[in-house]
């Protein structure tokens, strides 16, 4: 393997293969080996695979000049190690626009960046089209919901003959966070900014409020689904104000918020003597074959009611879940879950390869 960007979700996953790269070996017989690790500036190469319990003092030792190409080269060039596959942990659409190339040149990939699958759609479509046609592959279910089984799921649902109707979700743990705790009085820009101080939203909060990383997990889960949309055919509500897009840093627009409070306290309150909560969702209505990312309101009896810190929840409605929607749900951010459902991936690519079950 080689993974790109060792940030703080990359970061966490090596930690978790070197705990348990031995216990995988002796009981599983997999042998895993990262053999590069690539950020924006320097890599890390090894023959025979990276210490991953020295791997940040080898790179100030050991490390080179980022070189895309190198890298992939060399992580694929092996020929004593049959199955090469590239991990990619970074959220760069100009990583992303490599994985057709990587595909054909038969290296697996598995990645939580979102940037493949809800960019242009001939480009997701070609994606699906190599993986169909040849025997690598391609994983990709920490793009939606972290951890969470919600790929994986919907594609169990669709491969035994099910018919998705909707799919109704709270897909950001930072939006999640922000409604579970918008409430009793307190202003909305309080609450955004507890959420930051807590290392929950982006580094620039418009970035989660804009919606649009819930936009490209709708979009995510509407091709899956069978839908040909383009990102630009959702509708999304922005929760960042008009006047507040164009601030020139994210402290200019927390400075600023608060002159903002009044419209969604006003909305809040009206839930609240409705006896309903505010909710930020994503809608993927396969009936109607549209999307939407938007504020609604529930009543205090509704699962979306009953969330507690940064959970996500995902409700499939379907011709055989059509009474009572199946309903995944747990933590939907963090680095520890999110590195985990990209560890899931890479074993479950190495059961495909023929790994022991």
């Amino acid at each position: 393997m080689g993974i790109i960007g060792p940030g703080l979700i990359g970061s966490t996953l090596l930690d978790q293969l070197r705990d348990q790269a031995s216990v995988l070996k002796e009981e599983f017989n997999i042998d895993l080996r990262v053999l590069g690790i690539i950020s924006s500036k320097s890599m890390l190469l090894s023959e025979a695979g990276i210490d991953l319990a020295r791997w940040r003092e080898l790179r100030d030792e050991k490390g080179e000049v980022a070189n895309l190409d190198k890298f992939v080269h060399h992580v694929h060039g092996n020929h004593f190690i049959p199955n090469t596959a590239i991990v990619d942990c970074t959220s760069d659409s100009a990583i992303a626009a490599h994985y057709n190339g990587w595909l054909r040149k038969g290296i697996h990939v598995v990645t939580p960046n979102k940037k493949a699958n809800s960019g242009p759609l001939d480009q997701y479509l070609s994606l699906r089209a190599l993986q169909r046609q040849s025997y690598t592959h391609y994983f990709y279910e920490a793009t939606v919901g972290a951890g969470l089984p919600i790929i994986s799921t919907l594609r169990g649902l669709l491969e035994t003959g099910d018919r998705i109707l909707q799919i109704e979700g709270i897909f950001s743990g930072t939006l999640s966070y922000i409604f579970n705790n918008f409430k009793d009085g307190r202003p909305f820009s309080e609450v955004v900014g507890e959420a930051k101080e807590a290392g929950y939203t982006e580094p620039d909060p418009r970035d989660d409020l804009s919606g649009m990383d819930v936009a490209r997990k709708v979009i995510i889960l509407a091709r899956e689904s069978g839908l040909k949309l383009e990102l630009s055919d959702i509708p999304v509500e922005s929760l960042v104000p008009e006047p507040l897009r164009g601030c020139a840093s994210a402290q200019e627009f927390m400075q600023q918020l608060p002159k903002f409070d009044q419209e969604l306290t006003k909305k809040q309150e009206e839930a609240e003597k409705a006896g309903e909560v505010l909710r930020y969702v994503g809608v993927v209505d396969v009936t109607y074959q549209k999307g939407t990312v938007e504020l609604r309101r529930y009543k205090k009896d509704h699962p979306f009611a009953h969330l507690s810190g940064s959970d996500n929840i995902i409700a499939f409605t379907t011709r055989r879940y059509q009474n009572q929607p199946l309903i995944v749900r747990g933590p939907g951010a963090g680095a520890q879950v999110t590195a985990g459902g990209i560890f899931c991936d890479i074993l479950r690519l190495a059961s495909y390869l023929g790994a022991p079950s």
